[in-house]
Parts: structure tokens; sequence; C-alpha cells
């Protein structure tokens, strides 16, 4: 059975439209409005358990990277006429809701608190992963942080039998992805060599192989190759590159060595050799760090997976358990664009999640999967001026009215896209014609920043969940970042907490 998805009225707006200038009649837009209406009355919620959870996490993904994304695609596309008229694979699903972003001590919040309340129920203090807000920041001992450790959805779906998953572009021990598997008083500590010799706690990437619930996870795809390999141990694919591990542990061997049908691979090579028929246990750390954006993958000496395409792959290996499975995807290059002011990364990166979605709704059924599609947190990213209908997303406001370059109180042009801070901060406004900075196609450039800092923060408005699926009607209104792990938990039969 296809996926239960309503699609906007725009996506029905074809070339011919605009020959015949249709928007400009009243009536187009009555009939637009009328088809959307019957498509929604069409819409019926489905009201029985799920098999399958697969939760998506564009991290840094707030509202307006989502617009901007949508238009960047469909000016892309001969289809449409501006771009504003298009949809992300994900703004087509039936069911919206907004989360509020706060944690428990911050009121703009970083990954490892947002992470951990999606994941958990349970919001916590900046900087920790799925642990209560009782913890002590840094707490090293760990019989203490065992008493406040509150269990993930990932933990309870292995307790009960099913397969899982997590899917990333940072490297698997950065914290939305750590946050699903891993208990930890600092987001920081991904290997031994980031732990203070006071503090007597698992560090993260050891938390994955020594992960004491079922079976462990089936699947683990990302970057990050350093966190579990030794110091004196050189990277497969990066000249000059070592381990981080003090501890002499291989822990991709461990992972070979716990296994039956294990298999753990580092390139494009590896990954595309891989059966998933036979796989049982797959991990893949194709950085040392983090993967490459999406707009640089192909350079990458090793080759890299898409994240379309290692949703895939999990998705084949995951779904040969026949009580189900849960899956976490993250598109965790978003943020990092963001935080460098490169609007161009940050949007193409979510243009690839909104593929990665599209290939989950292909190779599952609404019927029994419950997708959702959310952010932890924003970005200082805006969408501002009077650019025409059309006008390059990336470009130069250029105004309807004037049909011109729209220009400030200087006389100098300016881009739609902006930061309210960070690294874009024009300390000195040259004129166009002789100031590089301005080629705003280029992938390099940065949008202007407001506020000059060395990397542009997180914003703490609220962000979208869009769902689809079991369940996918609870999501409604304005809710707590939480409420998303009570509606996953309670899809699969779960009880919250337990």
């Amino acid at each position: 059975m296809k996926p239960v998805i309503a699609s906007f009225f725009g996506l029905a707006i074809g070339t011919a439209c605009y020959a015949d200038n249709l928007e400009n009649q009243a009536k187009f837009w009555y009939q637009a409005g009328s088809e959307a209406i019957a498509r929604t009355q069409a819409i019926k919620p489905v009201q029985h358990k799920a098999k399958n959870v697969i939760l998506f996490v564009g991290d840094g993904m707030g509202i307006s990277t989502i617009t901007a994304a949508r238009i960047l695609e469909g000016q892309s596309q001969a289809t449409h006429r501006g771009g504003e008229e298009h949809s992300l694979s994900f703004e087509r699903m039936p069911y919206l809701a907004l989360s509020k972003t706060y944690s428990v001590n911050q009121q703009t919040s970083d990954s490892a608190p947002t992470m951990s309340a999606i994941i958990t129920g349970v919001k916590t203090n900046d900087r920790m992963l799925s642990v209560d807000a009782g913890t002590q920041h840094g707490e090293p001992n760990a019989d203490v942080l065992k008493s406040h450790r509150v269990k993930t959805l990932i933990e309870q779906a292995e307790e009960h039998g099913l397969a899982t998953g997590i899917v990333t572009t940072t490297r698997i021990t950065h914290a939305t992805p750590a946050a699903c598997y891993a208990h930890s008083p600092e987001r920081d500590w991904e290997s031994d060599a980031q732990i203070p010799a006071s503090a007597h706690v698992a560090d993260i990437a050891s938390q994955l192989l020594d992960f004491p619930y079922g079976d462990g996870l089936e699947v683990a795809l990302g970057g990050g190759r350093a966190m579990f390999l030794p110091k004196t141990q050189a990277d497969p694919e990066e000249p000059g590159q070592y381990g981080l591990r003090k501890d002499g542990q291989d822990l991709t061997q461990r992972w070979l060595n716990r296994f039956p049908n294990a298999a753990y691979v580092f390139d494009r090579q590896g990954f595309d050799s891989i059966d998933s028929a036979k796989v049982e246990h797959l991990l893949g750390l194709f950085a040392s760090s983090h993967m490459a954006y999406e707009h640089d993958r192909a350079k990458d000496l090793g080759g890299e997976p898409s994240l379309s395409e290692m949703t895939a792959k999990a998705i084949e290996v995951l779904q040969k358990n026949p009580k189900g499975f849960v899956l976490m995807v993250e598109a965790g290059r978003i943020d990092h664009a963001h935080h460098a002011g490169n609007a161009f990364r940050a949007l193409h990166d979510t243009i690839e999640l909104s593929n990665a979605v599209q290939t989950a709704l292909n190779k599952t059924s609404a019927e029994d999967t419950l997708m959702i599609v959310t952010a932890d947190h924003s970005h200082t990213f805006t969408i501002a001026g009077y650019p025409q209908r059309g006008n390059p997303i990336l470009g130069l406001v250029q105004e309807a009215e004037q049909s011109k370059t729209a220009t400030d109180r200087h006389g100098h042009s300016y881009t739609t896209l902006s930061y309210a801070n960070g690294p874009g901060h024009r300390e000195t406004v040259q004129d166009d014609d002789e100031h590089p900075a301005m080629n705003t196609d280029d992938p390099e450039y940065l949008q202007a920043a407001t506020v000059p800092l060395a990397s542009e923060t997180h914003a703490g408005e609220d962000v979208a969940i869009f769902a689809n699926g079991p369940q996918a009607h609870w999501f409604h209104g304005i809710q707590e970042q939480s409420y998303i792990y009570q509606v996953m938990a309670r899809a699969l039969g779960f009880e919250p907490g337990r």
C-alpha cells in the first residue's frame, strides 16, 4: 500500500498554467483550494499499532531552512515557475505539529538535550545525553550517573525484540546519534581520549559496543572512525590521520567479534558490497570525523554513500526482523553548514534529507510504519527583503515593483538569505563589482550576518514535526519536544519510560 500523503495544491501547478497566467485569475485559486480541501477530507488516520518507526532529524533544520530548501529544489525543476510553490517530500505528509525546543536550563538549546528529549521523553540540561537534569555536568562517578539514566526508544525497541539502527552524516558518536544509545554527562566524551583522568565513566563509542539491550544495534552508519580506532592505528582512508583511542582497543574489530554475520565497512566499495539479506549487524564508518557535505561528497577519497543510500541499506537490513524495527536517520551537517554561515551547503543537505525521506516512503508502507521528520533546534537563518517571484533563493534581492536590484541605505545590494549572527558579518562593505564575496552562487559564499561571531548560533523558536503512518494524527498543535517520544513509544505499544 502506498504511503498516506496529502499533496499540497501547489504541486498540481504545471508549466502550462504559468504560460496561461492562470495564477492571475481568481478562479484558479478557488479551484486549487477546493481540490486541497478534497484531498484533506480523504485523509484517514491509521489508528492501529505501528510495526516500525523511522525518525528523521534534520539537525538545525528550522522552518526558514525548509522554506529556502523547498524553493532551491523547485528552482532546479523545469516544471516549477519560481520554486515557491514546490514542496519537499516530507512537506506532503498529512500531519503537522510544532515542537518547543528549550531544555531544562537553556532558552536556546544545543543538540544533546534536544535529541535526548526526542528519544527518551525526558528534557535535560545542555550537553547531557539521555540522563535527567538532576545529573551534574561532567559527573565523574559511574554509579551516580547510572541512577540518572533515562531509557531511550532504541533501548526499549531492543528489549521488545525489534531491530534498531542509526544513520547519520556526522560522527555516530556525535550528540544526536549518541543520545539514542549512550548515557553521558558530557556530549564531547566521544572516545576515552576526551574523558578527563578524574572521571570513571564509559566513553560514547564504547557504549555502542557494550550496548546491553537485546542483541545490540543492527545498523550504525555514519562518520567518526577515529573514535573507534587506537591512536597507533593509521586511518585506512585519510593520509596522516590516526585513531584517537588511548586504551588500545579497535572497536571495529570488537563489532565483528561480537556479532554473528557482522560486517564493517569504511568506503564506497565496501558499502556497495554489502548483501543486506545476509548481514545481520552492519557498522559503517565512512570518515575519520564527520562525513562530507552532500555538495562535496563526490570528492571523498574512498567515496561516501549518500544519506539516501544509507537509509535504503539500513531499512533493507532492519526489515528482515518480523517483529519490526526502529531507525533514526540524521542529516547532521545541515547544522554545521549553518554554523559556518554557509546557506548553500545547508540547503543542499536539507534537499538530500528530503530525498532520504522519499526513499524511506518508497521502501515502507504507511499501514505499518510511523514516519516522523523533525529538527532538534533551529538556526538564526532568515529569508527577507521583497524579492520578486522566482528570484534565485541564493541570489541578491531583485524587487518586483522596481524590477531592479534592491539596495540598503548605503547603496549596497544584499541577499534574500542572511543570519542574525555568524562569520559572514561585513566589517567593511565594498562595491559589489569589486567584491568577490558577492558571488552568491559560489558554494563558499557566506551570507551576511548582523552580529560578528566566529560561529553562528542556534535559534530558540519552535520547529516543525511532520508525520505519516500509524498514530501520526496524534501530532497536532504546539507540543513539548519530549512529546515526540510519547507518540513513538505508544504507537509501538511500549509503556513510556519502561
